[in-house]
């Protein structure tokens, strides 16, 4: 991204309350991109969501549905977001500057558990595609690296020994959106395709280190195909499976253990770790496929009926439609 177009979603930031964090993410970032959005979408973590509300209410109340900043108020809309939906606030159609934004408030503590360990796999799942960092106190693209690491670990599984990069991209890509109801009817249907093509050098960027790291380990060869990506070969033996699913977070490898059983082991450094008991490959990756689309099932049902709540029918009905109208252009 050029540095004109960073300052100027740096900008934005400045009629906001300070935050932790902040990404922008989506097609607003690639100017190859021919299906741009016409919203700028962000990601904001902050310490504390409520406090932060209550200061953006006062500065910006139009950001927010006018029942939920008269009656609700910043506590209102916190609860909401944590108890129905998955921690995260959204404030969409916000026009500012001649332009239009949509920004998600979280919680700092609930970004890096989410990144972590998948609970959610919500915003991890957005950290596993290209963003651009604005804001970075607490060094969180260095926490990503192991969302990263998983992503590509579990992408890996469900792929064929042979692939090339943008399938394996593709595959990364399609991680958070399996399970997702919105994809039945109000998502293009060319989502993951679009999002890989305009974006594939940032993915090339952004996992080159990870296929670097897998080939050293020998769990992958990579190979030129004499066009701008590699054509890519795994090994497809059990005990590359075995690390795979062992690179993936704590709350995967858990509910993967309760369906295939686990045994306790004593790593290098001395700790006891639960290993999943994995009878093949396949086994492996038909069980982590089930536990991650139950999570982002419940996780998108949560957070569109917390939506439906916060911004307001008329919005919800406005987001819903412009969704819908992409779906149903792409399935004509």
């Amino acid at each position: 991204m050029e540095t004109g177009d960073r300052a100027e979603l740096q900008r934005f930031l400045k009629v906001l309350p300070p935050v932790d964090f902040c990404c922008v993410y989506g097609s607003a970032l690639h100017p190859n991109n021919r299906e741009k959005s016409t919203m700028v979408d962000y990601i904001l973590g902050v310490s504390n969501p409520e406090q932060w509300h209550s200061q953006n209410l006062k500065m910006n109340k139009k950001h927010y549905a006018s029942w939920m900043a008269h009656l609700g108020g910043a506590k209102l809309i916190t609860e909401i977001a944590d108890e129905i939906g998955v921690g995260v606030h959204f404030n969409p159609f916000v026009t500012w500057n001649d332009k239009m934004f949509k920004y998600g408030v979280v919680r700092m503590h609930d970004l890096v558990q989410d990144v972590l360990n998948w609970e959610r796999f919500y915003l991890s799942g957005r950290l596993q595609k290209p963003v651009q960092i604005l804001v970075d106190n607490l060094d969180i693209e260095n926490v990503n690296s192991a969302n990263l690491r998983a992503a590509i670990s579990a992408a890996l599984l469900l792929l064929p020994p042979k692939f090339t990069e943008e399938d394996l991209y593709a595959k990364i890509c399609s991680l958070s959106y399996m399970g997702d109801l919105r994809m039945l009817f109000a998502e293009d249907r060319n989502k993951v395709k679009k999002i890989v093509q305009g974006q594939f050098d940032l993915f090339q960027l952004k996992y080159k280190p990870f296929l670097e790291e897998y080939e050293a380990k020998e769990f992958l060869r990579l190979a030129s195909s004499g066009s701008h990506q590699k054509n890519i070969s795994q090994d497809c033996g059990l005990s590359v499976a075995r690390s795979l699913v062992n690179s993936l977070p704590p709350m995967v490898r858990s509910q993967m253990g309760m369906k295939l059983g686990e045994k306790k082991k004593l790593t290098e450094s001395g700790r006891i770790i639960s290993e999943v008991l994995i009878g093949s490959r396949e086994e492996a990756a038909k069980c982590m496929q089930k536990v991650l689309r139950r999570t982002v099932m419940v996780s998108s049902t949560r957070q569109a009926v917390s939506s439906l709540l916060t911004v307001g029918a008329v919005t919800a009905v406005r987001y819903l439609s412009n969704k819908m109208c992409k779906a149903w252009k792409s399935w004509r």
